[in-house]
């Protein structure tokens, strides 16, 4: 049977609740700053999350919702150039501490490290919002916990697409079998599925919790900690009542088994 050797990590949503208050706000901080009377609701923002990507949420937002903007000759600059002012506003909101990590990732990876796991990252968010969240939730020193940190534009096509999956598995040299991932949404669940990685799908919110999670092994409501039960809302627990490495590995024996 192949052993767990790493856990890849998706990081908007399964790391930390960064959607709503995080890379929402920050959106409408920089549209503001340009000088646009564009605002992305709580609503329409769950709308938007359809499409991975920040500057392809833009785009989409623009092409399908018609809002007013300046003429521009170049369009990709433009967008590319509101999306460096949105990454700014929230790396400055993570170094402020307004979003920490969820309860039970630091607590995880440390444990996962100990036994001699690898970790990885594998999201469609930038390599800049990455640094910012471990950085400051952790430390300087968490960016040396990860084999890989694939992010942002370094595959072509980004979720639900296997792309970025499969590029961090081709880094660390290690195959679908040997690995777990944390995801939180059905893109999420569609990428890791499509490069062959059982899925363990760690929090479900307003945003998540219609989506279709068919393809993941177990469904929570968070990791927990021993204080703070997590909830199954598909799947099992096994006699616990929050998630550690014993419970990964469970769940991993009975994925690569079937």
């Amino acid at each position: 049977m192949d052993q767990l050797e790493a856990l890849l990590f998706d990081v908007d949503g399964t790391l930390a609740d960064t959607e709503r208050d995080g890379h929402r706000a920050a959106f409408n901080r920089a549209f503001a700053e340009a000088g646009l009377d564009w605002n992305w609701s709580v609503e329409l923002y769950g709308d938007l999350l359809a499409v991975t990507g920040g500057k392809e949420r833009i785009r989409h937002f623009m092409e399908e919702y018609s809002p007013a903007w300046p003429p521009q000759d170049d369009l990709p600059s433009f967008i590319a150039g509101l999306h460096k002012r949105k990454t700014h506003f929230y790396t400055e909101a993570m170094r402020q501490g307004e979003i920490p990590l969820r309860p039970g990732v630091r607590r995880l990876m440390e444990e996962a490290r100990a036994a001699g796991l690898r970790l990885g990252i594998a999201t469609t968010t930038t390599p800049e919002n990455v640094t910012a969240l471990l950085t400051c939730s952790i430390g300087p020193e968490a960016l040396n916990w990860f084999d890989v940190i694939a992010a942002g534009d370094v595959v072509p096509a980004k979720k639900p697409a296997p792309d970025i999956y499969t590029y961090a598995m081709d880094r660390m040299g290690l195959g679908p079998a040997s690995c777990v991932a944390f995801e939180d949404s059905a893109h999420g669940v569609a990428s890791a599925a499509g490069a062959g990685i059982d899925t363990i799908v760690v929090t479900v919110n307003d945003y998540t919790r219609d989506q279709d999670f068919s393809g993941a092994s177990v469904v929570l409501d968070g990791l927990g900690e021993p204080d703070a039960p997590c909830a199954p809302l598909s799947g099992e627990l096994v006699g616990r009542e929050f998630v550690d490495l014993a419970l990964v590995r469970h769940w991993h024996e009975r994925a690569v088994s079937r």
